[in-house]
C-alpha cells in the first residue's frame, strides 16, 4: 500500500527521503508529500500526483534538514486531494505524521478532539494521530505523548512522527510493516527495505506492538519496556532493486525467471525435507494465499495430487477464517505470500494458530511479519520484486511447491532435475525474439474488450493466473475457465472474433482441443499455448512439454503478452491503477 520513509542524521534528510519515496513508487500511490524541520519550523510540502508532478508544483530546492519524513498515499479514507495527502499536522503545524493502515475508531476520536477545539483539515483517519499527540503534549513530552496516542487508537498502523524540535523521530507498527535502517551517518524508518538500500543494508525488522525512538541512537519499546531486536543484513543490493537496462521493472523481473528457478533449485535439501516431513505428519493440510499466491496454492494442490498422491485443501486467505472449525493441533496451514505482509494472509495464520494448528510459510521477504509468526519458513529467494504485478515470485512459488511435492514422494533429486531442464528454455521464452513474436499478438488484441482463457488439469490455475495478469495491467477484461466448464454457461460469452487463449499439454490435449473447437465454431479467435500446434489455432505460441512444471513455463508468454498490451495501450506496467504491491489493510 502506501510508502513511508523517514531519516534523521548528519546528512541532508530531504534528498534521502525523496529518493526513498522513488524507491517505494512500486507500492502504488496517488499523492505524495514530505515534512522537514528547518530552523526550528516544520515545513510540509505535498500534493496530488506522481512524485515528479508533486515536486514540480511545490518548491523543495531550499529545504535542508537533518530530519524529514515522506509518504506516498494510496487513498482509503478521503478522496484524492492535496488536503488528504500526507504528511498530516496538528493544529499549530508543529507535529507531522505519516501513516499506513486504518484507524478504526477515528470518528469517535475526531469528535472528542473537535470538542476540545482541534481543527481538522482533511477527511482522513490518519490526521487524528497528529492531533492526539498535540493533545498529549499539553502535559507530556513528545515521546510520552506519542505513546499515549498509541494506547488510544484502534486498528492497523505503521506510523512515523516528528515535531518542530527535530530531536527525535518516532515510529510504531501494528499489522502494517515498518523497518529501521542503520547507516553510518544516521537512521531510517520505512515501510520497506528498498527505500534505503542505496544507503545501507543493515536493517531491524520491528515487531507488532513495537515503538522505536531514534535520535543519536535507537531505542525500541514493547509494552512500555525497552527490548533488543536483531540487526539483519539484506542479501539484495541496490542494483537488484533497480531497472538496469530494462525500461520497466515488469520486463526486468519477467526476464529474471531463469535465475529465479536456479535459486529455487539451490534450496537447502534439509529444510525441504523437514517441511515435507511436517506435511506427512499432519492430519489436514491447507494452502492459503491471495491473488497470484492463491493461484500458486491451487496449482500446488494439483502438483501434490499428481506427484505425491496427497490431497490438500486450498482457500483464499480472506475466506479461511470460515474453515477454522475444521482445525486441530494436528492441522497444518501453509501460507504463500511474496511480501509476507498481506493483511488477509496474516489474519488467516493467526486464526490457525489460535486453534493450535502449525503454520509454515513460503515467502520471499526475510524478516517479514509472516516469517516471524510462522513455525517454519521456506524462503523463495526470488530477489526484490518491485513491479506491482507478481511475475517471478509466482514461478518461484511454483518451483518451491514442486520441490516439496517431489520430496513428499521421496524423489527430491528427480524434482530438481525436472526444474533444471526448464532453465535453458526459460531463457528462450524471455528472449527478445520471443518478446517480438508475442508483440505481434498484442497488436491484434490491444483494442479488444474481452479475452477468455481456458485450461484443464494443471492448466486451469494457469488460466486463472493468465487472466489476472492481463486484466490487472492492460485493463482488458479477462476471465479464466476450466475447459470443461464452457458448456455449463460460459460459452454464451463467445462472439465473432472473441480472443480465446487455450493452454494445452500432452496429458489433456485431446479434451482441450475439443473445447477450443467448440469456441472456434462460435467465431472465437483461438490462441494456442503448448507443445504442439493444431489446425484449430489462429495464433500459436510454442512452449515445450514440462509435465508437472508446465505452468512455470506456460505462464511466461502470457506475462509478456500482458506487458506488451499495457505498453501498446499507453499504460505504465509497473504501477497499474488502483493497485498496490502489498495489500496491508483488509
Amino acid at each position: 500500500m502506501c510508502g513511508i520513509i523517514g531519516y534523521i542524521g548528519s546528512k541532508n534528510a530531504v534528498p534521502l527521503v525523496i529518493n526513498g519515496l522513488r524507491n517505494l513508487e512500486y507500492r502504488g500511490y496517488d499523492s505524495a508529500g514530505i515534512a522537514a524541520v528547518v530552523d526550528g519550523k516544520l515545513i510540509v510540502k505535498k500534493d496530488v500526483g506522481k512524485l515528479d508532478e508533486v515536486f514540480s508544483k511545490v518548491d523543495i530546492s531550499n529545504l535542508k534538514s537533518n530530519v524529514a519524513i515522506g509518504h506516498t498515499r494510496w487513498a482509503t479514507h478521503g478522496k484524492v486531494t492535496k488536503e488528504n495527502a500526507h504528511p498530516h499536522t496538528d493544529c499549530k503545524g508543529e507535529i507531522a505524521i505519516v501513516h499506513n493502515g486504518i484507524i478504526e475508531n477515528y470518528q469517535e476520536l475526531k469528535k472528542e478532539l473537535e470538542s476540545k477545539g482541534h481543527i481538522f483539515r482533511s477527511e482522513t483517519d490518519s490526521e487524528v494521530i497528529a492531533h492526539l499527540i498535540e493533545e498529549g503534549m499539553k502535559t507530556k513530552n513528545f515521546v510520552d505523548a506519542f505513546n499515549e496516542m498509541i494506547k488510544k487508537i484502534v486498528g492497523s498502523y505503521a506510523i512515523v512522527a516528528i515535531n518542530k524540535d527535530g530531536k527525535e523521530m518516532i515510529g510504531a507498527r501494528k499489522d502494517s510493516p515498518l523497518v529501521v535502517g542503520i547507516s553510518e551517518d544516521g537512521y531510517f524508518i520505512a515501510s520497506d527495505v528498498p527505500s534505503f538500500l542505496d544507503e545501507t543494508k543493515k536493517v531491524i525488522y520491528l515487531y507488532d506492538g513495537d515503538v522505536v525512538v531514534v535520535n543519536k541512537k535507537i531505542v525500541i519499546y514493547h509494552d512500555g519496556k525497552p527490548v533488543e531486536r536483531d540487526i539483519d543484513s539484506i542479501e539484495w543490493d541496490a542494483e537488484q532493486a533497480k531497472k538496469g537496462v530494462f525500461k520497466h521493472f515488469m520486463l526486468k523481473e519477467i526476464s529474471e525467471q531463469a535465475d529465479v528457478i536456479k535459486r529455487a533449485i539451490m534450496q537447502d535439501d534439509k529444510i525441504i525435507n523437514e517441511i515435507a516431513n511436517e506435511i506427512k505428519k499432519s492430519k489436514g493440510v491447507f494452502f492459503v494465499g491471495c491473488g497470484t499466491a492463491y493461484h500458486a496454492c491451487l496449482e500446488g494442490s494439483y502438483i501434490f495430487s499428481k506427484v505425491a498422491n496427497m490431497h490438500v485443501n486450498v482457500t483464499y486467505a480472506h475466506e479461511f477464517p470460515n474453515y477454522v472449525h475444521f482445525l486441530t493441533p494436528e492441522s497444518l496451514v501453509i501460507a504463500v505470500s511474496q511480501s509476507g505482509e498481506t493483511a488477509d494472509t496474516l489474519e488467516a495464520i493467526r486464526a490457525a494458530k489460535a486453534k493450535g494448528a502449525k503454520v509454515i510459510s513460503i515467502v520471499n521477504v526475510a524478516g517479514s511479519t509472516l516469517v516471524r509468526e510462522s513455525d517454519k519458513v521456506l524462503l523463495q529467494h526470488a530477489g526484490p520484486e518491485i513491479c506491482v504485478l507478481s511475475t517471478k515470485s509466482y514461478t518461484s512459488q511454483l518451483a518451491v511447491l514442486t520441490l516439496l511435492a517431489y520430496s513428499l514422494a521421496g524423489r527430491l533429486e528427480e524434482g530438481k532435475s525436472k526444474l533444471k531442464e526448464l532453465i535453458r528454455y526459460i531463457y528462450y521464452l524471455t528472449s527478445r525474439n520471443t518478446r517480438d513474436y508475442i508483440r505481434k499478438l498484442a497488436e491484434k488484441l490491444k483494442d479488444v474488450k474481452d479475452i477468455y482463457i481456458i485450461g484443464r488439469d494443471l492448466q486451469y490455475p494457469t488460466a486463472l493466473e493468465a487472466a489476472l495478469k492481463i486484466k490487472e495491467v492492460s485493463y482488458i477484461h479477462a476471465e479464466g475457465f476450466a475447459g470443461g466448464e464452457l458448456k455449463h454457461g460460459n460459452i454464451a460469452l463467445i462472439e465473432e472474433g472473441t480472443p480465446c487463449i487455450v493452454f494445452t499439454s500432452k496429458e489433456n490435449e485431446k479434451e482441450i482441443i475439443s473445447n477450443a473447437a467448440e469456441l472456434k465454431a462460435r467465431g472465437a479467435y483461438i490462441i494456442g499455448v503448448g507443445p504442439r500446434n493444431n489446425e484449430v489455432f489462429d495464433f500459436f505460441i510454442k512452449v515445450r512439454e514440462a509435465e508437472e512444471a508446465n505452468s512455470i513455463v506456460q505462464i511466461i508468454p502470457i506475462q509478456i503478452l500482458a506487458y506488451q498490451l499495457a505498453i501498446l495501450r499507453g499504460l505504465d506496467p509497473d504501477k497499474p491503477r488502483n493497485l498496490a504491491k502489498s495489500v496491508t489493510v483488509k
